[in-house]
Order: C-alpha cells, then sequence, then structure tokens
C-alpha cells in the first residue's frame, strides 16, 4: 500500500485522480510511488542556479525507473550576497523555511517519497530537518561545488574577495587588486568551493547515508553530476519498495560518523548547530558535548580552505568523501554497520576504496601523518558560555590570548571599527545581540573576520559572537556562544576593556571579573525589544532554541 492512495485509489477520489490526470498521469500511473522533487532552482545565487537541469535529469530518471514524479520549488537565500547586511538574519531562518516547504508539500500530497535538490548552505539542513520531520523515502542531491577562481596562478574562492577588501583598507593591495579578485572568485555555478558550509553539509548527509557516494564533492558544470542525480532518483524509486526512511539511517552512530568526518576534512562551525537541530527533529540523543568528545580523537587529515590549500575539487579528485571514511573506517574512527538509503551498510560500501590515499596528492593525508592532531571544532566553556560556544582552531598559531573587551552591539559597527582600523593586535573582539533570538537570525560574520585577517592581524585577535560565523572563517574566532545576550547571557554584561581569556587548549571562554560585580551588572540588565515584532523574523525570535540545542524551531520546550 502507497501513501499515496489516499488521493489516487477508490471513487470518492475521482475528483483528486481528475487533477492529476491535467498533469500529466494516466490510467497506469495511479499505482505507481508519487515522489517529490524538491527543487531549489534560483538564479540568486550561483549555488542554485544549475538546479533546475539537475531536478529536470532526476525527474525523467524518476518515471523511467517507475515513480511518478512531482516537481516543487523551495526557497533560498544566498549567504555570500546577504552577508553583512540585514538581510543576512534571514539566512538561518531560510533553513526552517525550507524545511517547512517541503513537508507542507509532500504531506499535503500524500507523496510516498521525496528528492530534494540544494546548493547554498541552509538547503541542506532545511531538507534533512524535512526529511526527519516526514520519515518517508529520501534522498539529497547536492547541486555541487563550483570550480575555483584562478588569477596570478593562485586558486580563489568568495573569500579570497572577503579578505581582498581587509587588505585594501591595510594598503597591502590596490582598487585595481581587489577588482581583479572580485571578477575571477566566482567562474560559474555551483556552492562556494572551499570546505564551507555547504560542502561540509554535503559531506555529512553522504557520510550519514542520504545521498550518493562521492556526490558531495563533485562539480556542478560536470556530467557526472547530472548523472548522479539521475541515479539518486532510481535509488529513490527503490527505496520505497523496500520502505528504507530517514529514521531508519539517522542514528545516533550515523551523526557520530558525520561528526567524525567533518572534522577530518576541516568542515564549518556551522555544522555544529545543523546536526544538532537535525538530531533534535530525528529525537536522537546528540548534544553539543559529543563533538568536543569526538574531536579529542579524530585528526584534521585534509588541507582545504580555508585555512588550508586545496578546495573541494582536489578533494573530489584524490578519493572525496569515500576516501576519508575508509581510512576513519581503518583506524576504527567510524561505525561501519551503519545503513546507507542503498540498503548497504558503510563497510559493504566502501569495500574496495583503497586502505591508503592515492600517491602524488597531498589533499587527503594519512592519519599518520594528520594536518593537526585533534579535531578543529572545539567546543568553549566558562562564564560567558556556560551552555557552550564553538572555536573553530584550524590553522591558529596563538590559540590561547586573555586582552580586553572591544564591545560591539551588532556587525556593522564592528566592521567599521576594523576597517577604521582601530581594533589592534592582543583585543578581543566581542559582537553581540546577534543570536537566533537577539538578531534575530544569528547572522554570519565573514566580512569582520576576513577583514581582520587581510589587515595581517589574524593570529593576534580572537573575535567572539553569539552570532555564527561563515564556513569561510578562520582565526581565533568563537561562535554560537550561548546563552546568548538576548536572553540575558553573559555576554550581555561585558564592558569595553573588561579582560576576556580564550584558551583553545583549556576549552575556556572567561570574561575575568569577579562574580560580585557580574551580579550587580546583572541586576542592572534589561531585556532589549525585540528587533521584529511581526513577519518571519517576529516568529522566528519567538520560537527559536538556544544554539547550543541547534537554533531549531522544532521542539517541546
Amino acid at each position: 500500500m502507497l501513501r499515496s492512495d489516499a488521493v489516487t485509489k477508490g471513487i470518492q477520489r475521482s475528483p483528486n485522480r481528475a487533477m492529476l490526470r491535467a498533469v500529466g498521469f494516466g490510467d497506469s500511473d495511479f499505482g505507481k510511488p508519487i515522489l517529490g522533487i524538491a527543487n531549489g532552482y534560483s538564479t540568486i545565487t550561483p549555488c542554485n542556479v544549475g538546479l533546475n537541469d539537475l531536478s529536470k535529469r532526476a525527474e525523467e530518471a524518476a518515471r523511467q525507473a517507475g515513480g511518478m514524479p512531482q516537481m516543487f520549488g523551495t526557497i533560498t537565500v544566498s549567504d555570500g550576497i546577504s552577508m553583512g547586511t540585514e538581510g543576512m538574519k534571514y539566512s538561518l531562518v531560510s533553513r526552517e523555511v525550507i524545511a517547512d516547504a517541503i513537508e507542507t508539500a509532500c504531506n499535503g500530497q500524500s507523496m510516498d517519497g521525496v528528492l530534494a535538490v540544494g546548493g547554498c548552505d541552509k538547503n541542506m539542513p532545511g531538507a534533512m530537518l524535512a526529511m526527519a520531520r516526514m520519515n518517508i523515502p529520501s534522498v539529497f542531491v547536492y547541486g555541487g561545488t563550483i570550480k575555483p577562481g584562478k588569477l596570478g596562478g593562485c586558486d580563489l574562492t568568495v573569500v579570497s574577495a572577503f579578505e581582498a577588501v581587509g587588505q585594501l583598507t591595510s594598503g597591502k593591495i590596490d582598487e585595481a587588486q581587489l577588482t581583479a579578485v572580485e571578477k575571477n572568485a566566482c567562474p560559474g555555478a555551483g556552492s562556494c568551493g572551499g570546505m564551507f558550509t555547504a560542502n561540509t553539509m554535503s559531506a555529512a548527509i553522504e557520510t550519514m547515508g542520504l545521498s550518493l557516494p562521492y556526490s558531495s564533492t563533485m562539480a556542478a558544470e560536470d556530467e557526472e553530476k547530472a548523472d548522479s542525480a539521475a541515479r539518486s532518483a532510481e535509488v529513490l524509486v527503490e527505496a520505497v519498495k523496500a520502505n528504507i526512511r530517514p529514521l531508519d539511517l539517522l542514528t545516533k552512530e550515523a551523526f557520530e560518523n558525520a561528526i567524525s568526518v567533518i572534522m577530518a576534512v576541516g568542515g564549518s562551525t556551522n555544522a555544529v548547530l545543523h546536526l544538532l537541530a537535525i538530531a533534535r527533529t530525528a529525537g536522537v540523543d546528540l548534544s553539543i558535548d559529543d563533538f568536543e568528545r569526538i574531536r579529542q580523537r579524530v585528526p584534521v587529515i585534509c588541507d582545504l580552505k580555508p585555512s588550508g590549500r586545496y578546495v573541494t575539487v582536489d578533494l573530489h579528485n584524490a578519493g572525496g568523501i569515500p576516501q576519508v571514511m575508509k581510512l576513519l573506517l581503518d583506524a576504527g574512527l567510524l561505525h561501519g554497520d551503519c545503513r546507507t538509503v542503498e540498503g548497504k551498510s558503510l563497510k559493504e560500501l566502501l569495500a574496495d576504496v583503497p586502505g591508503e590515499p592515492p600517491t602524488g596528492q597531498d589533499v587527503i593525508r594519512p592519519l599518520s601523518d594528520p594536518m593537526y592532531a585533534k579535531g578543529h571544532l572545539a567546543i568553549l566553556k566558562g562564564n560567558l558560555a556556560t551552555e557552550g560556544s564553538v572555536a573553530k582552531i584550524s590553522g591558529v598559531k596563538t590559540p590561547v590570548l586573555t586582552g580586553p573587551a572591544r564591545v560591539f552591539e551588532s556587525e556593522e559597527k564592528c566592521l567599521a571599527s576594523i576597517l577604521d582600523k582601530q581594533i589592534k593586535a592582543g583585543d578581543v573582539v566581542v559582537v553581540r545581540y546577534e543570536g537566533p533570538v537577539g538578531g534575530p537570525g544569528m547572522r554570519e560574520m565573514l566580512a569582520p573576520t576576513s577583514a581582520i585577517v587581510g589587515q595581517g592581524l589574524g593570529d593576534k585577535v580572537a573575535l567572539i559572537t553569539d552570532g555564527r560565523f561563515s564556513g569561510g572563517t578562520y582565526g581565533l574566532v568563537v561562535g554560537h556562544v550561548a546563552p546568548e545576550a538576548a536572553v540575558g547571557g553573559t555576554i550581555g554584561l561585558v564592558q569595553e576593556g573588561d579582560s576576556i581569556t580564550v584558551d583553545a587548549d583549556q576549552l575556556l571562554l572567561q570574561l575575568n571579573v569577579d562574580e560580585a560585580e557580574l551580579e550587580r551588572r546583572r541586576a542592572g540588565w534589561t531585556k532589549p525589544q525585540p528587533r521584529y515584532r511581526n513577519g518571519i523574523l517576529g516568529k522566528y525570535a519567538r520560537l527559536v532554541s538556544s544554539s547550543s540545542r541547534g537554533a531549531t524551531t522544532d521542539h517541546d520546550d
């Protein structure tokens, strides 16, 4: 029995069938599984501009495999374009909107399965939230990574343009060089090319078995990406027949595998937020402390941007995520019994993958010679973050810094100060009221961090925030500080010049002010008025949970 029988079977469903006939159904089609194709295509961003072609290829493949595909659209927000603006407040919110849209279409139309096609950062976790909510057979198709831009023999990504702004203001380059970077950073279709958030989340989904092997690192414009989309549709038809559902695959062990791979490839801090949200929706007991536990035993073995040298197409050419998983599996750092949407275990899936990385490349390194002996996403706690915070410490030469607080109530004020050269070596920059509730929407701070790096202060300044950092960020940065300022967190009590310690070695984020003084400040603190009362941002601020729990609207407390 199919779920879609609710709209296709019986005399009383004659009107329903009449409407389905108008969109291409024939007599023989009403017994076939109805498969949603959640198409994230848009011309808003290069990340999504190629998705329509992939969706059409998948649609035809689903039909040929015996399914009845029905295509519908989902939205996207371009993080790179909205970065540094008020529009960035809608980015994380779009994760929930995408999840709501997919759930609404699939459940409203009694679909039997869904194939979600996404590109920009929030497309991936949004689709995964919907899949976990509905628990119908599901496959995710990643739109693919952009190929690197080229300038003067160097690979460029969009982060190169952000950093060039800081280089210009510090006199390291001129406007002509800035323009040259701008014109060459993004050469075509695909998601941002380093191991930033989109590529990190696609890697996590492949690891958890809800997308096909090798698909998370393919270039958007290569033919193999379209072939993989078609094969994904065929696999979805098979999953419906075999009744393989997302919650069969999204176990605690599967999430641990995803965390291990994210550590190994040097992935984005945003993965912490998104995996916590997906796990919460899936009913899996995953906490922020699990990331620290796994970090302690999994090294970083991939030399990838933003802090490394290579881009995601280089990782693909070196063996992709299956090669990374095989190294971890052989080292006892991966649960090989976890299943995939193809019905195989990871151990079976990786059986023919070499046990050593290919020779003649240094994108993927052996575990005996890692980039870093431990993972790069550290969970820091202390009186500034009693629920936790997330630090990305790859490429950080100075993991410990105690310095005076430079306090800013918004990203814009912080960036203006950096570009005006008011931030000095040894400062601890605090950007607050940018959390899930306070922002609302938890904006990413790529512009300030890139400006700091561009001015040569990346190893000399710490930046902490209750907002987020882009997957393209690196340096001594600590985000997701919880509790956030807007709900009374200690970060809201910091005053200009206070001493703050950021210690990635001791996992400490500490405001060096005695408790009596903090209590005095806390007594005088007043909860600010919401920045938005109506519309989606107002609604989101009323519903959203703490970042330490995934900043999700799927919660029962």
